[in-house]
């Protein structure tokens, strides 16, 4: 059964989901960390210039503008592909500086690499950064502080929780869509949750990264179907450059690791198309723009004994010209 790509209409004329690139070199994630030091990456043959055009030219090709979280180790080497992907008109936002999982780090640790990170992406392209994403999704039950320090440090919104079961992140009960954090501080934090769909009572990741390489694309096409007609809320879908370089260097470690960063890597190139040529999307900064017509309404934490420190605000309409005001940290709105 063929379930590659397969050219079509828009499934939605209305509806524009929310793209995101997360900019990181193939030999920086997580999978490979404890194989890879950080203190070796400058030995490593870099391939995110090569493979962050690509992604560009893509988007190009159809009309479409992201969001590029970029490594600060990326863009302090790289200055000018900052400058490049702000210049072509997407939205530049902060992955932090050495792709440490957050609940590895203090609150000082994680204050100083999220400084450092948004400086290194700031200075060439003159761009205030409004988002942040954490490498490997590691704003967990155990780093919710960390929505308190990004509230302080002036960012807008984030995109770090990921409500799933998973070995390495995942607050399996949190909220699947856009909501708004009222952090312990006083503060408030929007969240933009990365794709999942409920099926039998469980939260099953999509449109995203190795998800969606590895599964089949039928699936993935099904939730771009299900989610808006059920929901009426768009698709957060995330991948990274080096999904769409299948001739990159191979590194050795353990099946789990090589299964998860290699599988299908010669197919992400055409799914990503699809989705380009067959659905409209936006970066997080346009959505929040768009929806800051109506301030949101009370609400509670779906998984309460997760997050012992924050209260959790539900937006008050996620849908299209019906959305809910983001306050930044200064109290003014985008």
């Amino acid at each position: 059964m063929n379930l590659e790509p397969k050219v079509g209409r828009p499934a939605s004329p209305v509806l524009r989901h929310i793209i995101s690139v997360d900019v990181e070199d193939y030999f920086q994630v997580e999978a490979f960390a404890d194989r890879i030091s950080r203190d070796s990456w400058d030995t490593w043959p870099s391939r995110v210039v090569t493979n962050t055009y690509k992604v560009l030219d893509l988007f190009d090709r159809y009309e479409v503008r992201g969001t590029f979280f970029f490594l600060g180790w990326v863009a302090i080497r790289f200055p000018s592909l900052v400058r490049e992907v702000a210049a072509r008109g997407h939205e530049l936002a902060c992955h932090s500086f050495w792709h440490r999982p957050i609940y590895s780090l203090s609150p000082a640790q994680f204050r100083e690499d999220t400084r450092m990170a948004r400086d290194a992406i700031q200075q060439p392209s003159g761009a205030r950064l409004l988002g942040y994403r954490a490498p490997t999704w590691s704003i967990t039950s155990k780093s919710l502080w960390a929505l308190d320090v990004l509230a302080e440090e002036g960012f807008v919104y984030d995109s770090s929780i990921y409500p799933i079961n998973h070995d390495l992140c995942g607050i399996p009960k949190a909220r699947r869509f856009p909501y708004v954090h009222r952090c312990s501080n006083g503060r408030s934090l929007c969240e933009f949750p990365p794709t999942t769909v409920r099926l039998a009572g469980v939260n099953f990741p999509g449109a995203g990264g190795g998800y969606l390489r590895v599964f089949p694309f039928a699936y993935t096409r099904w939730i771009f179907r299900h989610i808006p007609r059920k929901h009426g809320q768009p698709l957060v879908v995330y991948f990274h450059p080096w999904e769409l370089d299948p001739d990159q260097p191979r590194i050795r470690h353990k099946l789990r690791s090589h299964f998860r960063h290699y599988t299908n890597l010669r197919r992400m190139e055409s799914r990503i198309e699809h989705l380009l040529r067959n659905h409209r999307f936006q970066p997080f900064q346009e959505f929040l723009s768009a929806n800051n017509t109506r301030q949101p309404e009370a609400g509670k934490l779906e998984n309460r004994s997760a997050a012992p420190r924050s209260v959790v605000v539900p937006m008050a309409d996620a849908r299209p010209q019906a959305g809910a005001a983001c306050t930044a940290a200064n109290g003014s709105q985008l």
